[in-house]
């Protein structure tokens, strides 16, 4: 079974998703670099609830949709 932390993102998932982007077959990725890219999904995907979830609020909204997520997508990436 692969490692999970505690937000549910697996090691071997972000791993590749990591490989994925290197252009060189010898393009190795440490074990610290796994763990700071999982801290960094950790908080951004934290950041897009957040958000998503104020832009409900103020259009008056008790549930969060797709469509809140939308609307702060753009800033978020930005920001990111």
């Amino acid at each position: 079974m692969a490692e999970k932390d505690a937000e549910g993102f697996k090691k071997e998932t972000v791993s590749k998703l990591l490989s994925s982007s290197f252009k060189e077959d010898k393009t190795r990725l440490s074990g610290d670099a796994t763990l700071l890219m999982t801290e960094l999904l950790k908080i951004f995907v934290q950041e897009a609830a957040v958000r998503s979830l104020k832009q409900a609020e103020s259009e008056d909204c008790d549930q969060v949709d797709v469509e809140h997520f939308e609307k702060i997508l753009p800033q978020l990436l930005l920001d990111f």
